[in-house]
């Protein structure tokens, strides 16, 4: 059967032809009907249960005919336009409404059952350019629907049972390269970094946080571009957030998806696709100036090319930052100045109708001169050293095939990506134990490698909808540490490389239940192994380990009406356990730690557009691997003991007056260890980095100047006290702080100019309390807030 030639769909006949039906000539809705023998149905205003996951317009048109018991006429053929899925409770009008929206098409009822899909009238034309556009309050009804994809399936923030934070585009800021990971990490509650620089700090969600010191263990959130893994043991690589659609959190264990490693969640980026049909180019430049540094700037451009209209699309990403400095050392002023720069080239292909083909390659490269840390709180200066750049480099290359057999949806996804993470230590002090004569350097080289594959299946049978799929992955991960004396000489003083290997097989479906109930389940088989070679002082030594299990999850979910859902779920996900050395030398392989969670959530959409997001969860941490300071200054691994974490997060977005929008968020944790398997006694038993509790607050007024459109934001955002390590000789009290910002934006045809300001306190909390490894036993370490800083920037759309 050619749907796409379908001019009718009837809920008892299915397609039938425009020749049988004369759209356009009905003399009443009544007629219509008797024409097209349609039954008794549940009319427009009535909301029903449904599940759509067609992704192309004419399908999805048919599986609503289908499921609502209506007959949909057209005017000729629907174009295959992408289409979101419904999984909810609607009315037939409600539904066409979203099927509908952005295609150009509305629909209008004709009968008690029947409904009929025209070309929506053109658009008034605009203003004049001198007249002013009146701001005017949002309509009354229920906000756009929010896409989550982090999932692994499309579906709607509204009916996902999975606690998920949506930022998108325009919170990110329009394509500023000087947003990253940090910036998300203001906006989303529970999402907690380290603070040692970008490219250097380790992301944590949820109390999941298992030490501040970066090592070897695998990361316990994963970083995921599109469809691709872009990190598996390696600090976040602080990806600039430039021409990206939105960034989706996902919380809690996900290991039954993204398999080893998942213990506290996703951080998932969604890019811009190449546009086949449509010429734009977009760039942004502007400077800034730090009240104590000196002056940064940045610039990017976002070009997209049709190489071939409708068939085949190019677009190109480009950027470029320099971040002020802000710490002075010795003489040295602004010392810890940064630059970025990146690029990103997007290839998309439709050979035949239905496929598509996706190509991505990208480079970042960040360069910082020095450290930020200094040794008095609430100081900008420190004492003379010798300078500690960082270099942290990430190339990525991605191919992605995504189409429809019959109508199941296929995605078949492969990617590679190589991380180069480069610190340097002033060694002048605490590298006694090496035994050089003259130590002047540390150099800690790391080389990371992931390549991660995937093929995935989802479809819909017999009322379920349901996801398989078969991943590989393979990370690879070196670190050469290298001393570096006064006479040139180097000594190496820790060498490791370690493979890892994570097969798996995985499902999730979807069960309709009575009452507005749903059920869904899922549960991934995984056969994962780690071989590791690591140098000793007496030699090399090497050691494997095999681990095959299952990491399930399940949710029960109530959708009483289209906006509200009220769930509780259950996910796991377990982490391969990596090795030691023991006091007497010798290797000593861990074993893997593993997560479970119970939630319960409750997701409000009110008409007006507030909407309410509230979410409280128990998990049980089972053998947990931290990364520990050794007494010579070096990291190594080690299985603290058992955890448990109790938290509450809730968020709330408000439109409180004509033009004014308000947003409140929270999240409170109580992350303890309760069995002690470190070997000394703890005095403390939180777990470290992640802040006790965290408040954070915005309000957004919308509002014309003349012809210009504008708005500004003022943001505050306390951040809780936090803790450095288990180890009480090595705990440092943080946290404790505010952080305030505030944007402005004007808009006037294609040109937009903003301000922003950070940090309009002047605030000098302290962010982290570490910075150099080798002197961090003999002498306190602090990181303040960045100092207020303004940035001015313009740019253009074409």
């Amino acid at each position: 059967m050619a749907m796409r030639r379908c001019a009718i769909w009837s809920s008892s006949w299915g397609c039938v032809s425009a020749a049988t039906l004369a759209l356009g000539v009905w003399s009443s809705p009544e007629a219509f009907a008797r024409e097209a023998g349609l039954g008794a149905g549940p009319g427009s205003g009535a909301a029903a249960r449904l599940d759509i996951s067609a992704t192309q317009l004419p399908d999805a048109i048919t599986e609503l005919a289908r499921e609502a018991h209506v007959s949909i006429g057209t005017d000729g053929p629907l174009p295959p336009l992408h289409t979101r899925p419904i999984h909810a409770a609607l009315s037939v009008g409600d539904a066409l409404a979203r099927l509908l929206a952005g295609s150009g098409y509305r629909a209008r009822q004709v009968g008690n059952t029947a409904w009929r899909i025209e070309r929506a009238p053109a658009a008034p034309p605009p203003p004049a350019p001198h007249a002013p556009v009146p701001a005017t309050p949002p309509e009354e009804g229920y906000s756009k629907p929010i896409i989550v994809t982090a999932t692994k399936q499309p579906l709607e923030l509204s009916v996902l049972p999975a606690a998920v934070s949506v930022v998108s585009g325009e919170n990110i800021g329009r394509d500023d390269p000087r947003r990253s990971s940090a910036t998300i990490a203001g906006q989303v509650d529970g999402l907690a970094l380290t603070a040692l620089g970008p490219g250097r700090n380790r992301m944590f969600l949820r109390g999941v946080a298992d030490s501040a010191f970066g090592g070897e263990s695998q990361s316990t959130v994963a970083v995921v571009l599109d469809e691709a893994r872009l990190t598996y043991a390696a600090p976040d690589p602080d990806l600039r957030l430039v021409d990206i659609q939105r960034v989706e959190v996902l919380k809690g264990p996900q290991g039954s998806l993204y398999g080893t490693g998942a213990l506290g969640g996703i951080y998932h980026m969604v890019s811009h696709p190449a546009d086949l049909d449509n010429l734009s180019l977009a760039l942004t430049g502007g400077g800034s100036i730090a009240a104590h540094g000196e002056m940064g700037y940045s610039g990017s451009a976002v070009a997209n090319v049709p190489v071939l209209p409708g068939t085949a699309g190019l677009r190109l990403v480009g950027y470029i930052a320099q971040e002020p400095g802000w710490v002075d050392t010795g003489t040295r002023k602004d010392g810890n100045t940064t630059h970025v720069a990146g690029g990103r080239v997007l290839l998309g292909v439709e050979p035949v109708n239905g496929w598509r083909i996706d190509v991505t390659g990208l480079g970042q490269w960040i360069e910082s001169r020095d450290s930020r840390y200094v040794y008095a709180p609430r100081s900008y200066s420190r004492d003379a050293q010798l300078a500690e750049p960082h270099d942290n480099d990430l190339t990525h290359l991605a191919g992605r095939l995504t189409g429809k057999l019959g109508s199941v949806d296929v995605m078949l996804a492969t990617a590679m990506t190589w991380h180069e993470v480069d610190d340097t230590l002033d060694a002048t002090i605490g590298a006694e134990d090496f035994g050089m004569a003259d130590p002047r350097l540390l150099l800690d080289q790391r080389r990371y490698r992931t390549w991660d594959s995937e093929l995935r299946l989802r479809g819909h049978l017999a009322g379920l909808d349901w996801l398989a799929g078969l991943s590989h992955l393979d990370a690879r991960q070196s670190i050469d540490t290298t001393l570096q004396g006064g006479a040139g000489e180097d000594l190496l003083v820790d060498q490791d490389h370690r493979d890892s290997h994570d097969t798996a097989a995985y499902f999730d479906v979807t069960v309709p239940l009575i009452g507005h109930l749903s059920l869904d389940g899922g549960a991934r088989l995984f056969a994962s192994s780690i071989r590791e070679r690591r140098r000793l002082d007496s030699g090399r030594a090497e050691s494997k380990q095999n681990k095959a299990g299952v990491t399930p999850s399940l949710a029960l979910s109530w959708q009483p009406r289209a906006g509200r859902l009220l769930y509780v779920r259950y996910g796991s996900a377990f982490r391969q356990g990596g090795t030691m050395i023991d006091s007497n030398g010798a290797v000593q392989t861990l074993k893997g730690d593993e997560l479970a969670s119970v939630e319960a959530g409750w997701r409000e959409e009110l008409p007006g557009g507030a909407q309410i997001d509230i979410g409280t969860w128990y998990s049980h941490w089972d053998d947990v691997q931290s990364d520990v300071l050794e007494d010579n200054g070096l990291i190594t691994t080690t299985t603290a003991g058992d955890a448990r974490i109790l938290g509450v997060e809730g968020s709330l977005a408000l439109p409180v007056a004509h033009g004014w929008h308000a947003e409140l968020g929270g999240n409170l944790t109580d992350a303890q260890l309760t069995r002690n398997a470190l070997g000394y006694r703890l005095d403390d038993r939180r777990l470290p980095v992640v802040p006790k509790y965290t408040v954070r607050g915005a309000l957004r007024h919308d509002f014309t100047l003349a012809s210009l459109a504008a708005w500004v934001k003022l943001g505050l955002r306390y951040v809780g006290p936090a803790r450095m390590s288990f180890d009480p000789d090595l705990d440092r009290r943080m946290g404790d702080y505010v952080e305030s910002n505030v944007e402005m934006h004007l808009a006037h045809g294609a040109w937009q100019v903003a301000l922003t300001a950070q940090n309009l306190l002047g605030d000098k909390g302290n962010v982290f309390a570490f910075g150099n490894a080798l002197r961090y036993r003999t002498m306190p370490q602090f990181t303040p807030q960045g100092p207020t800083t303004v940035f001015l920037s313009a740019s253009l759309a074409m």
